[in-house]
């Protein structure tokens, strides 16, 4: 019979199981292991840009191609010194929250409605579904005949884009809320609103949530995917157009600044969501 450490065998035969240290000592065991989550966390980026560093000062890489960490870093405080690299950080921010702000909105009531009403769900999720595989970039010559050269196509296309992420997680989570739960306010006599309040809201909304930081992630690639190809500052233009003139450590600032960007408004995402939800089972290992 094959025993665990904590666990032995009486003479009679009766399993006998000792608390291990994370009974005895739970706030101990928890510290040790968030400590040793973080320096993890650290310690692999951090040899990965060592490793990079040591490469372009050996010579294993071409450094005219791949410039060192250090040059990147450099260059990028060199430019924000200097003013030249906040207005594309901001012309790329101000779209990316318009359009997520746009799209989480409208994704949200309509999932809400089709997630409640069966009929509605009926008439739009077949054209829904048949939009949604359609790639968001595809789109952009349209919104460019729509709303003509502007911030107008890069708000919608991330708008459009953060919508249907939105929509499908708030409708799946609305029709996965137990049946016993709704059965339970209508014979408390609950009202719609307070059927949405006390019972659909609370039960979906951890789900909902979840979708909306995947769509904030992915709204960062497509408006810096955008920026690209139709817009005359942004960091996606800004990467594009650097590397047009060779200027590869001024491309690789603007890569810095987009996951950056990305890491920072993902997790402020998260952060929202945990206020929000206080109910819900914390993510990551997070307690």
């Amino acid at each position: 019979m094959t025993l665990t450490s904590n666990t032995t065998a009486s003479d009679d035969g009766v399993l006998i199981r000792r608390p291990g240290p994370q009974e005895l000592h739970p706030g101990r065991t928890h510290r040790r292991r968030r400590t040793l989550e973080l320096a993890l966390a650290v310690a692999v980026p951090l040899f990965l840009v060592l490793l990079w560093q040591l490469a372009a000062a050996q010579s294993w890489i071409d450094d005219r191609v791949y410039p060192a960490p250090s040059t990147i870093l450099a260059d990028g405080w060199d430019r924000a010194g200097a003013g030249e690299l906040w207005p594309d950080v901001w012309a790329t921010l101000k779209r990316v929250l318009g359009g997520y702000a746009v799209g989480t909105v409208t994704g949200y009531a309509l999932g809400l409605l089709m997630g409640t009403l069966p009929l509605v769900r009926a008439a739009l999720e077949p054209l829904l579904d048949a939009l949604y595989v359609v790639p968001k970039l595809a789109l952009l010559p349209v919104f460019l005949n729509m709303f003509g050269l502007g911030e107008g196509p890069q708000i919608a296309l991330v708008a459009t884009t953060v919508f249907f992420f939105v929509w499908i997680s708030t409708m799946a989570a609305v029709l996965s809320v137990p049946a016993g739960h709704r059965d339970a306010g209508q014979v408390f006599g609950a009202s719609p609103w307070q059927m949405f309040r006390h019972v659909l809201l609370p039960a979906s909304l951890p789900a909902v949530l979840v979708g909306a930081r995947i769509a904030a992630g992915v709204a960062v690639l497509v408006i810096v995917a955008s920026e690209q190809i139709a817009a005359a500052d942004g960091l996606g233009h800004l990467i594009f157009d650097s590397r047009a003139l060779f200027q590869n450590d001024v491309m690789f600032v603007g890569i810095v600044c987009v996951a950056v960007l990305g890491v920072v408004f993902s997790e402020a995402v998260r952060i929202v969501g945990r206020l929000l939800t206080p109910w819900a089972p914390r993510d990551r290992g997070r307690s």
